[in-house]
């Protein structure tokens, strides 16, 4: 089977044999993906005129109903999703709903957003500012939708959510889609696009896909369009400094590298309720989606009075989950997506040795096959953390993480920060103090804070799950940008402009707009 992309509102394959999709449990080919030969810049152009004519036309309301639309084709074809999950991404059935019913819910929360907006086309900021001495000559601020369009480049661990989230936020925008999947697990993006464009959800030009290699994407953006990258930060890197972006001034949203914390209050004793929260939370650390989130927990810090205890308790866990087939219900870790990811989990792991050592290993199935991409869960200690250098700078991306001891939350927000910069903290503390010190010391180095007390208990939605009404990205090395937060997404992909005139005159132009600050 060979992917197709779909450009100029139709499907057609790259000239090329393309790279391979496997299944991680068995090594077998699924797939294959090539985009060359396409002539992607034609699609693009007819994506702006024709779809994003159509985005334009629409409402917010009207929007938010295709988003709908998008929302139920998707849900009545979800088993084939959780099937291809399994195969291509080596899923299991609760690693396969964080990605596929993700996807599906950002999408009704978007639409949910869009009704509430109504039948305004654009928005109009609250409140205006007198620029004359006399009451004839304001200035209001006015928020249109782009006539370009969103490139959308995901990574290969949420194929469907990763696509979904960014598509709902640029489609209530007024923007048409481009899609570009990682190659590796794209076969989920593939089939739901299929599904959607079959269904005849979406107006021509709203959504295109791009399967195999992205560059023409990024020659053929211009000035009004925007760009949506979540992946590492050497590709972020490279995309940042490509000469046609640097020349349009693409709007560029990055979500990068992430070597995330959870702190353990030094109020947190062993035997108390959040102490068990936090161990839970370190332990799933290990097991969901095999460890594969640009959110997960990296690093464990603890007070050093109880780090021995909670390390112990996180190890007995890790010494109890099965790894193996994600299609035997009893599996809670799967494999990596490829053996290509799971060698580079293993050399970073390599190098954290000199500045670790082993607490607890899981057990990685003895009868794998010879191309399957298993890792075994694994619980590290930094004894001197302070002295550490790549246990903040290294990433695994895998069920790997690292439990480091501080001395008091002066030292345990120094080292949290030298990730240079991250997506999600978490923190499981009782103390009013810890948790104000918490934000104003780690506000400014992450994205997102998961504050967990005994008032919230078991109730929160987990350090590593991204919700649609908070903002993800993170400064620094995570990329520094944002996206989601509700109607905050819709910041890159439409315009702010300053309007100046009479008040009769803004008054009148603020009719067909819905009032909302950004």
């Amino acid at each position: 089977m060979k992917l197709e992309s779909f450009v100029n509102n139709s499907w057609v394959a790259g000239a090329a044999e393309g790279r391979p999709l496997v299944n991680p449990t068995t090594g077998a080919v699924l797939a294959t993906a090539d985009a060359s030969g396409i002539d992607v810049a034609a699609g693009m152009d007819h994506a702006r005129t024709v779809g994003g004519a159509a985005l334009r036309g629409m409402s917010f309301g009207e929007r938010g109903a295709l988003l709908r639309a998008i929302a139920d084709t998707l849900s009545a074809n979800r088993d084939a999703y959780e099937e291809i999950a399994r195969q291509n991404s080596g899923n299991t059935k609760v690693d396969a709903s964080i990605d596929i019913d993700g996807g599906i819910g950002t999408l009704k929360y978007y639409s949910g957003l869009a009704r509430k907006l109504g039948d305004a086309h654009l928005i109009a900021e609250p409140g205006q500012d007198q620029l004359a001495r006399d009451p004839v000559f304001f200035a209001r601020h006015f928020i249109t939708s782009r006539p370009g369009l969103a490139v959308q480049i995901n990574a290969f661990n949420f194929p469907s959510w990763g696509l979904w989230e960014k598509i709902a936020v640029a489609t209530l925008a007024g923007v048409p889609s481009f899609a570009k999947p990682a190659t590796a697990t794209a076969l989920l993006s593939y089939r739901m696009v299929k599904d959607v464009i079959e269904a005849g959800t979406v107006p021509e030009g709203v959504l295109s896909l791009v399967c195999g290699n992205g560059e023409a994407l990024l020659d053929g953006v211009g000035p009004m369009d925007s760009i949506a990258f979540t992946g590492s930060a050497a590709t972020g890197a490279m995309i940042r400094g490509h000469e046609n972006i640097q020349r349009c001034g693409v709007r560029l949203n990055i979500e990068a590298d992430s070597v995330n914390a959870t702190i353990v209050g030094p109020d947190v004793k062993p035997g108390t309720p959040l102490f068990d929260l936090a161990v839970k939370e370190a332990s799933k650390a290990l097991s969901v989606k095999a460890g594969q989130l640009c959110t997960n927990i990296r690093r464990i810090l603890v007070a050093k009075e109880n780090s021995d205890e909670f390390a112990q308790a996180v190890a007995a866990r890790v010494q109890t989950l099965a790894v193996g087939d994600p299609e035997n219900p009893d599996t809670r870790v799967g494999p990596l997506i490829n053996q290509a990811q799971q060698a580079d989990a293993k050399k970073k792991m390599d190098a954290l040795s000199g500045e670790t050592r082993v607490v607890a290993t899981a057990t990685a199935p003895q009868d794998a096959a010879d191309g399957s991409a298993f890792v075994a869960p694994t619980l590290l200690l930094c004894d001197d953390p302070t002295a550490g250098r790549f246990v903040h700078e290294t990433e695994v991306f895998g069920p790997c993480a690292t439990v480091m001891p501080y001395d008091n939350m002066e030292q345990a927000s120094q080292l949290a920060a030298r990730a240079q910069g991250s997506l999600a903290l978490s923190l499981f503390s009782d103390e009013a103090s810890v948790q104000v010190a918490t934000l104003n010391n780690l506000g400014a180095w992450h994205g997102r804070i998961l504050m967990v007390d005994e008032a919230v208990g078991k109730n929160h939605t987990g350090h590593s799950i991204v919700m649609p009404q908070c903002v993800h990205g993170g400064p620094g090395r995570a990329g520094d940008g944002e996206e989601l937060g509700g109607l905050r997404g819709l910041r890159l992909h439409m315009q702010r402009t300053a309007v100046q005139g009479s008040p009769g005159n803004l008054e009148k132009l603020a009719e067909d707009a819905c009032e909302l600050a950004l």
